[in-house]
């Protein structure tokens, strides 16, 4: 009987192998008629097409539509974006360190970093990228003046810039330095007994950054609550993911494993070395644009019971990608396996495989959302990002507010204020006064931010989808009514909304005094949410509950 078992067994290997040699046959067969119609079409092109063709752009875009049918983090790279890609996995790059944004008809100095070659040359918020090397920067994108900006550390560029407050344009020579952007934003004690780190990357040495900012914080000796906060961090590498995890869990523990169409695919990533704290409670702080890396360091540390997780539900990002080499210098980023964290869950959101009527990728439906166990029997969902054991309410910016930001007058605004104050006070004690507020709304007098609201927005919507349907004319007096009542008034919100828009301002203000530092710490004054985590970690037994899930404050699916 177990002869013939065993001879079974054998005919069913080598038909299911003869099946996978068929199919990849099939597969093969496929490419290669493929790739033999589209070299038809360029050799065709050549030979026809009316115009001179940019075969370079041409194909490129082919190469590009194609991956978009894939999944937005499967991409092809191509020699002038390596040095792009290589700062997403170091941290580093030739430049001279500053943020740029497109206002008007010039690229615009945003943010310079601090120490930067940008600073020590003079550049400042507000100025007008005129000219780089007496080439005209009039029309350029941000992405073309950016690549122009970088380039070997140790060479130098001239700009011409425009001031406000200058009646003449400014030279100035910036020497190129190898620019390192830490991981690390921000660590200090936010009382006497609780630390906190914010993360805003996972590139080369994240891990280490972390190490050193906690044993920097528990050399205060009254360390016994750390937040570390993850909100708005895209994520990176996932060994680095994997070593932040580390620092905080036992050795040998699983944080991360990943599968995919290949057994090469299929890894496990545990703890490797002895951690640095297991006793210390901890919250982590999260929210929608938190992805990739931050939601295994999260989603692991919720699934170890190791840390309350605290803020919105996070993006949903469980894909891995690997870079491939291809020919000519030129790369490609291919999602190579999905990832799944400690309970066994994949927190990806969206399923890129499958397509609704539209042609747009699905998001996970409820119906195939499935229930783990954390380690100490928790119920936590995958299907759609980490969902925070405590939620925090979603900040909706107001209307005005997005209206003053995206035209840039808070921008503006505190650049004018730099001009006219040397110097402020330090960023936690620095308040906008009424003065300043009134200041603010004086100038804004002349300056233009209508905006329409969501209301009227739908009312909008409402009054074309009526015309449609030929019922306009006999609503058309309540629409009038409904119009006129909802008419905002920009003066009006400017004061329904100055919580809003002072918090704004403030940061602003003192990011132009002490960079980026000084814009967390101020934040860090009004945060609600770090606040409701100081307080988490100060109650021993509303903690204790709720990693070992009998807290009435946990969530449930959502």
């Amino acid at each position: 009987m177990k002869k013939v078992y065993n001879i079974a067994l054998i005919v069913l290997l080598t038909f299911s192998g003869s099946i996978a040699i068929q199919a990849q046959n099939s597969s093969n067969f496929e490419i290669s008629k493929n790739l033999d119609i589209f070299t038809t079409v360029c050799k065709e092109l050549n030979n026809n097409y009316v115009d001179e063709l940019n075969y370079g752009d041409l194909i490129k875009t082919g190469i590009d539509a194609m991956l978009n049918k894939l999944d937005p983090y499967t991409v092809y790279i191509s020699e002038s974006q390596i040095e792009d890609f290589a700062f997403m996995t170091t941290g580093q790059y030739g430049g001279i360190g500053a943020l740029i944004h497109k206002q008007g008809d010039y690229v615009v100095v945003s943010e310079p970093y601090e120490g930067s070659p940008a600073i020590k040359a003079g550049l400042i918020p507000g100025d007008r990228i005129l000219k780089i090397n007496e080439k005209d920067a009039k029309g350029k994108s941000v992405s073309d003046v950016s690549a122009i900006l970088k380039g070997q550390p140790g060479t130098s560029i001239k700009i011409t810039i425009g001031r406000d407050g200058e009646k003449s344009p400014i030279e100035i020579t910036v020497m190129r330095e190898n620019v390192s952007i830490p991981n690390v934003a921000y660590a200090e004690m936010l009382d006497e007994n609780t630390g906190y780190i914010k993360l805003t990357g996972f590139t080369q040495n994240s891990g280490k950054e972390v190490r050193d900012a906690f044993m920097k914080l528990k050399e205060s000796g009254t360390l016994k609550g750390l937040i570390v906060d993850l909100r708005d961090n895209g994520g990176g590498l996932m060994n680095e993911a994997v070593s932040i995890t580390n620092l905080f869990v036992k050795k040998g523990e699983l944080v991360v494993s990943t599968k995919g169409k290949t057994p090469d695919r299929n890894k496990s990533y545990k703890t490797f070395v002895q951690p640095v704290d297991l006793d210390i409670p901890m919250v982590v702080l999260v929210n929608g644009y938190s992805a990739s890396a931050s939601e295994i360091v999260a989603g692991a540390l919720q699934d170890l019971d190791r840390a309350v997780i605290l803020g919105e539900r996070t993006f949903g990002k469980g894909l891995v990608q690997n870079i491939i080499p291809l020919t000519y210098n030129t790369q490609m980023k291919v999602t190579v396996a999905k990832y799944y964290i400690p309970s066994g869950r994949c927190i990806q959101a969206i399923d890129y495989a499958t397509h609704d009527s539209l042609g747009y990728s699905r998001t996970i439906p409820d119906s195939l959302i499935n229930s783990f166990k954390t380690k100490a029997g928790r119920i936590v969902y995958d299907g759609g990002g980490i969902v925070p054991d405590i939620s925090a309410e979603e900040q909706i910016a107001s209307n005005i507010a997005v209206s003053l930001i995206t035209k840039y007058l808070i921008f503006d605004y505190a650049n004018k204020f730099r001009r006219e104050h040397e110097s402020i006070a330090e960023p936690k004690e620095f308040v906008i006064t009424d003065d300043i507020f009134n200041d603010f709304v004086a100038w804004l007098h002349d300056k233009d931010y209508d905006y329409t609201t969501r209301s009227e927005k739908m009312l909008s919507d409402l009054k074309k989808t009526a015309e449609k349907e030929q019922y306009y004319t006999e609503l058309k007096p309540e629409f009038d009514l409904l119009e006129s009542k909802m008419m905002h008034n920009k003066q009006a919100d400017l004061i329904k909304y100055s919580d809003d828009i002072k918090s704004m301002l403030r940061s602003e203000i003192v990011s132009r005094y002490y960079f980026q530092k000084g814009r967390i710490k101020a934040s860090l004054t009004e945060d609600k949410e770090v606040k409701s985590a100081i307080e988490i970690l100060k109650d021993e037994k509303t903690y204790k509950a709720i990693l070992d899930g009998t807290s009435n404050l946990t969530n449930t699916k959502s």
